[in-house]
């Protein structure tokens, strides 16, 4: 093989490449590019946000639009990549554009001339030859934007060795990936920060690219082998790890104009792969059936409480900004108590966001409140307990309205979802979430999300246990891509054949009901401040109970003595037996019909005799 001669090793360059969310930095570039410094003292490491730069350049709500479905972002970038399928491209992004006001009068073909215009000066004007390896972070809605940059570098630059990294190359997703772009030098399988520092500290020693010994966490076109997975290289210990280095995004941000100029909020991680796979050895049934997010990670791992504290300290105030979004895929049930509590302590005004569990306490809950998180996302995916089980989620409905209630309470924003068409999913699914809506309408409405098949998910690696036939690369990657790419590669968005189209039926009760629930919702509050739909006011022996409803006029109920305190016991949910032992004056028989006519009433909720009050009290 011919030898690639490296030049003097003085610097790196790590990009990300369109459309991740414009008003945050790349966490990933960010970490990255604080552990390179701290491993090497004479390294400069550049890191290029480039999204940022397209979004300024088409403006920020198109580009938010575009961003938002991964569809819609691949298709600009593979137009410029294989101008010759620009015409059934186009016609892909029509198709997803619809029911997206902000892009109806959209064209595409000039929104593909005024990227590629941003994208190709960017290019053009980067002196790549002081670089001695450049980097690409792919994540979801990056991979042909990424693949585009490579390309075009790679033919001024052939000598520049390019490495990717990302989820979106986790084990098989980087089959014949090397083959079908020979301009990739190196994949990161993995985490980054061991694997490409011990590529650097290679290529510093090194002026042959064809000779490299093996690296944990990396592959090339020699040692790739599926039958051999590469064995990940992580970090053992998260504190070990610096406070990300956002300088250069906002160094682009500096550039703009002031109309487009902006706060941005700052990511930021407790932890990093799946509380459910935390043990060494755990089977492909661990964790949620739909999820492919810990990829990237084997085990789980978190930092202590000081140092996330101390983290968002430094960030907020070197940054001068106040919005923090932690990138977990959930944060640590265990510490974050204790991490909320002492954010609280800093006395900043915050806003936060994260994602959670169900079975979040609600004291954690009252101390995130404390700590300005104003936005969750809760792990909440169904209202049936039904399809909880095949979701092997651990929950279960109840528990799922609990933290809805909670959330509503304590004035956080909680954006969650609701999975349908999951394949397997049955009429009885289907008829216990339509009930179960029933008593979730007082809260925030959830959005529906239709069920994708990721690759490496459970219900990938098992699917004939969900009643799927056939699993294959997703359609609409045969049209981003030429036939002989599409057949080859095995990319991370899965279709399969099976009961798809049973279930696109059977699930349009819950979606009628869903957009129900948002427009009775919204026009509930339409005009006012803020209120409770179900809410009690509290007269020591009495209880005020108000049920605000659509077109009508509220309902009111009131509680007097034990129907009070049973009402208030049940805030959190409880059994039955455990409500008999806290009043053991009360049978059986004279408290199951006061229960019943609470449930009859959506005034409280019952599942497998254990129930849950859904008023909050007006603070």
């Amino acid at each position: 093989m011919k030898e690639k001669q490296i030049r003097t090793f003085k610097s790196v360059v790590l990009l990300s490449t369109p459309w991740p969310l414009f008003s945050r930095p790349s966490i990933q570039l960010g970490t990255l590019k604080s552990y390179l410094k701290s491993q090497f003292s004479s390294l400069e490491v550049v890191t290029h946000h480039f999204y940022l730069k397209v979004a300024e350049s088409i403006g920020y709500k198109l580009y938010h639009a575009i961003s938002e479905r991964t569809w819609l972002a691949e298709t600009v970038y593979a137009a410029l990549l294989y101008p010759e399928r620009s015409a059934s491209i186009e016609k892909l992004f029509i198709k997803e554009a619809k029911g997206k006001p902000r892009l109806r009068e959209v064209d595409f073909k000039d929104l593909t001339k005024r990227v590629a215009k941003v994208t190709d000066e960017f290019i053009n004007n980067m002196n790549w030859s002081v670089f001695g390896l450049a980097g690409f972070s792919i994540c979801l809605c990056q991979l042909t934007s990424a693949l585009y940059f490579i390309r075009r570098i790679k033919r001024k630059f052939p000598d520049l060795p390019i490495v990717i990294g990302g989820s979106m190359f986790t084990g098989v997703s980087a089959k014949n990936l090397l083959k079908m772009f020979p301009e990739i030098d190196f994949v990161i399988i993995g985490e980054g920060e061991l694997p490409l520092s011990r590529l650097i500290s290679y290529l510093k020693d090194s002026s042959n690219l064809e000779d490299i010994s093996h690296i944990p966490g990396i592959v090339t076109p020699e040692t790739f082998n599926l039958e051999y997975p590469v064995v990940f290289s992580q970090i053992e210990d998260l504190n070990s790890l610096l406070p990300p280095d956002y300088d250069d995004y906002f160094d682009i941000l500096k550039t703009f104009n002031e109309e487009k100029t902006f706060f941005p909020t700052l990511p930021a991680e407790i932890s990093r792969g799946c509380w459910w796979q935390r043990s060494a050895v755990s089977d492909n049934k661990s964790g949620c059936a739909f999820c492919n997010l810990n990829l990237q990670w084997k085990g789980y791992r978190s930092k202590n409480p000081d140092q996330v504290v101390a983290e968002l300290d430094h960030l907020t105030s070197k940054y001068r900004s106040l919005s923090v979004a932690f990138m977990d895929n959930l944060v640590p049930e265990k510490t974050s108590g204790e991490i909320f509590d002492k954010l609280s302590k800093l006395e900043k005004d915050f806003r936060l966001f994260c994602e959670i569990r169900a079975t979040t306490k609600r004291r954690v809950l009252e101390s995130m409140e404390r700590a300005e998180v104003q936005e969750v996302q809760v792990g909440i995916e169904a209202l049936s307990t039904r399809l909880l089980k095949k979701l092997n989620k651990g929950t279960t409905a109840i528990q799922n309205l609990e933290i809805m209630k909670n959330c509503e309470e304590l004035g956080i924003v909680n954006t969650s979802n609701l999975i349908l068409h999951f394949p397997g999913s049955d009429s009885d699914d289907v008829k216990e979430t339509v009930q179960n809506l029933e008593f979730a309408v007082s809260f925030r409405p959830m959005r529906f999300v239709h069920f994708w098949l990721g690759l490496g998910s459970p219900v990938w690696q098992n699917p004939k246990d969900f009643g799927i036939k056939a699993v294959f690369n997703h359609p609409n990657y045969a049209t981003l891509f030429p036939p002989e790419i599409y057949r080859q590669m095995v990319f991370m968005i899965q279709a399969y054949r099976g009961d798809l189209g049973y279930q696109r039926k059977l699930w349009q009760p819950v979606k009628r009901k869903v957009k129900e629930w948002k427009k009775a919702y919204d026009e509930i509050h339409s005009g006012h401040v803020h209120s409770l739909i179900l809410s009690y006011r509290d007269g020591k022996d009495f209880l005020i109970i108000r049920q605000k409803r659509l077109s009508a006029d509220p309902l009111t109920h009131r509680l007097e003595g034990m129907s009070r305190e049973i009402y208030l016991f049940c805030r959190q949910h409880r059994s039955l037996k455990r409500i008999l032992q806290q009043f053991p004056k009360l049978t059986e028989d004279r408290l199951i019909p006061f229960l019943k006519m609470m449930v009859d009433k959506k005034l409280m909720f019952e599942e497998n005799r254990k129930y849950l009050s859904l008023a909050v009290p007006i603070k």
